[in-house]
């Protein structure tokens, strides 16, 4: 009986899933697919809050639709919903024939965000599962294409959207967003972890705010003296100052990249997004020769 008793004690407790039990839980999974007319989805992701990723992700998706390509934006932060602020797309968007969202478009791109479907002053108090159903609306119930990227900014921590934008849909690349102290690495290094183990490519880091350039005197003047251990990272794509005009930019609901197009921001921003692009393509690349290959 003591022996029956240990050997369901340890059945329960057993963290290591066989093969009959991986299929029954991958029962209640939503099934992967791409978005129709999406060719890719790039992540802007941080374990930590406050490190600027919405602005990295409007200023980068405004600076690839400079570039040429059909961009889209998802705000995926479902309890703080930024994209209508900072892209200036406050509108709630129409329906169309087939009940699916028209996203609202603003400097050459499409955005969609929690923030158009609720109330400015109201506030969404929600449980995981509802979380998760709002980004799949957001993601497979909008008329999202054509579209060559779609950029989905996210909201801290690797929690319920993360988690659901990996089971919904198939992401070509992560960006992750730290700025250059201890607390910020130390969390951005266990969203990279979170992104590993859904075996979702990371493309680098972007180092926001390690310094400002000077008005006057155009000297550089850095935040942090010494080098922390951004090398326990991916590799870093680029480092961006922290520019005066980007509050002032925010809060009028144009990207700095849109208002000061030949700024150093700017040009940092499309050294960026050239950077995404052929990260884009050699995965891409890489992909056809696979399958190429299994067709020999």
């Amino acid at each position: 009986m003591l022996g029956s008793l240990i050997k369901i004690f340890l059945r329960s407790y057993a963290t290591k899933l066989n093969q009959h039990q991986q299929l029954l839980m991958a029962r209640n999974l939503p099934k992967k697919e791409m978005i129709f007319g999406v060719k890719d989805i790039i992540v802007v992701a941080s374990g930590k809050g406050g490190v600027g990723k919405s602005t990295i992700a409007a200023n980068l998706a405004c600076t690839l639709a400079k570039l040429g390509k059909r961009v889209g934006l998802l705000d995926g932060d479902i309890f703080g919903p930024s994209i209508p602020l900072l892209m200036n797309v406050q509108s709630e968007p129409l329906l169309n024939d087939k009940d699916r969202m028209i996203p609202p478009e603003n400097y050459n791109v499409k955005c969609l965000s929690m923030g158009m479907l609720t109330p400015l002053d109201g506030s969404i108090i929600w449980r995981g599962p509802l979380v998760m159903s709002a980004i799949q609306r957001l993601l497979k119930g909008a008329e999202w294409g054509p579209l060559d990227i779609l950029v989905v900014d996210t909201p801290p921590g690797t929690g319920d959207v993360h988690l659901s934008l990996n089971q919904h849909v198939p992401v070509t690349g992560v960006i992750l967003v730290s700025t250059p102290h201890t607390a910020s690495i130390q969390v951005t290094i266990r969203g990279a972890k979170m992104y590993e183990k859904m075996n979702v490519p990371i493309l680098g880091v972007v180092e926001n705010m390690r310094y400002s350039i000077c008005e006057n005197c155009k000297n550089r003047m850095e935040f942090f003296k010494k080098e922390i251990s951004i090398k326990s990272l991916p590799s870093k794509l680029i480092s961006i100052p922290l520019d005066a005009h980007i509050a002032d930019c925010s809060e009028a609901g144009v990207p700095v990249v849109v208002k000061y197009p030949n700024s150093e921001y700017a040009n940092l921003f499309t050294r960026l997004a050239k950077e995404i692009c052929s990260l884009i393509e050699k995965k891409n690349d890489s992909k056809g020769d696979k399958s190429d290959a299994s067709l020999n």
